[in-house]
């Protein structure tokens, strides 16, 4: 039975509705047909075939959820030679579900199908050294001002290194590039300025981590708040997808193993939140950051050491959400 998702600490948007979040799960060991059938037998609606290895479900529980191989030959139009590398690649390239934003009920629900799906012998990260599988969660942002972007960010980049520890990533996701922690001048920087203005905090994420390689890629947020500066520091290349939610993907998908949920990688996620919205927290790890970081070192215990002992000394972290 799929556990049930506690709500964020802010649990509205910035128009005063409730706060959803997207999903997007990779795996392997099905077809995306199968996986097409498992869904709508687990949550109603009707599948149809967009393309090669290519599948919608519409009208679900949980609206509309599309399944596919994730490789950018999908995006290529039908010939017989997209099929052959489709065909030949579905060994190794993940099938990826991407949701619509989602209700603390449609989370349940899509976890749910989450066990149903490893039930059917889906396969997660640890079924190969080549299955660099992850989940990402994309929740709404609760406010357009500091406390909304800046403060989960900061709480982010100063708790990272204890979740990297806490929750160690599996071997074949650490040698991809998207897993790169923020850099320590990045978290520092952030430090430095306190909780500034989201607009303040983009000019110093673009300065120190112009990427989307990191767990916790802010990009899609600060280009909804300007799309030309995130341009320009992406040196004119491809957009990025605008949109008001942060971009979660750190964790790993662990999808055959049955003590593995959906809520644990939320429980994370929320755990961000929770410090972001204590400001006297979030103001402890900053001293003690630049305590750790600054020129010179005053504690010499690991930051990722140091941050779990100031969580759990607040009262942030228990037993079950460190393991």
């Amino acid at each position: 039975m799929a556990e049930t998702f506690q709500a964020l600490p802010h649990d509205t948007d910035i128009n005063g509705d409730p706060r959803l979040t997207g999903v997007e799960i990779e795996f392997s060991g099905l077809d995306a047909d199968r996986v097409a059938q498992i869904a709508t037998d687990a949550l109603g609606g009707s599948a149809q075939q967009q393309d090669d290895h290519a599948w919608r479900v519409s009208d679900s529980r949980i609206g509309k959820l599309d399944i596919y191989l994730d490789t950018a030959l999908r995006h290529k139009d039908s010939s017989p030679i997209k099929r052959i590398g489709l065909d030949i690649g579905k060994e190794v390239i993940p099938v990826e579900i991407v949701t619509e934003p989602l209700d603390l009920d449609g989370l349940a629900a899509l976890d749910g199908l989450r066990d149903d799906l490893r039930q059917a012998g889906a396969e997660g990260t640890r079924a190969g050294l080549a299955y660099g599988f992850g989940v990402h969660l994309n929740p709404a942002i609760a406010r357009r001002d500091a406390a909304g972007i800046t403060a989960p960010l900061m709480a982010y980049a100063l708790c990272e290194a204890w979740m990297r520890e806490a929750h160690p990533i599996d071997f074949s996701r650490r040698v991809l590039p998207f897993t790169d922690p923020y850099p320590t001048k990045l978290v520092s920087a952030l430090c430095e300025a306190g909780v500034v203005t989201p607009e303040a905090a983009m000019e110093i994420y673009l300065e120190h981590a112009p990427s989307r390689n990191y767990g916790l890629d802010m990009l899609p947020i600060f280009a909804w708040l300007d799309e030309d500066r995130v341009r320009d520091a992406l040196g004119g290349g491809k957009a990025v997808s605008a949109r008001p939610a942060f971009h979660f993907r750190l964790p790993d998908c662990r999808i055959d193993e049955a003590d593995w949920t959906l809520r644990s990688e939320w429980t994370r996620w929320r755990l961000v939140e929770q410090v972001a919205a204590d400001q006297g927290l979030l103001a402890r790890l900053m001293r003690e950051w630049d305590d750790m970081h600054g020129a010179i070192t005053l504690r010499r215990t690991p930051w990722a050491e140091r941050c779990g002992e100031i969580l759990a000394d607040a009262g942030a972290i228990s037993e079950r959400t460190a393991a």
